[in-house]
């Protein structure tokens, strides 16, 4: 029986470690704390002692679900980037020779 053996030593190898930064703004807390707060609201109204009643049955169900799945991921996904309104996705873009980008544009900047 033969060995099978590897071409490449192991001294070789590269290991690329990647690190993943999840930093949140004053943004991010502030919807996170909206989440929780829409949370708290949902069991104040269900335990209300009516049974029957319109807040524990219809409402306080919605602001659980709003809170636990809508607020609170969009609070840890947000970043200022999705709703940047000085950068314009339909400009046209020049490129030339060189391969140097130019965006014209009619807006007049400082």
């Amino acid at each position: 029986m033969a060995k099978a053996v590897s071409s490449k030593s192991s001294k070789s190898r590269k290991t690329k470690v990647e690190y993943f930064n999840l930093s949140l703004t004053k943004i991010n807390y502030f919807i996170i704390g909206a989440g929780i707060l829409s949370i708290i609201l949902g069991y104040v109204f269900m335990a209300e002692k009516s049974v029957d009643g319109f807040m524990p049955t219809v409402v306080a169900p919605i602001l659980l679900v709003l809170g636990d799945i809508v607020i609170i991921p969009i609070g840890i996904l947000y970043n200022g980037k999705m709703f940047n309104k000085e950068e314009n996705i339909n400009e046209p873009v020049i490129i030339d020779k060189k391969g140097n980008a130019n965006v014209s544009s009619n807006v007049k900047t400082n």
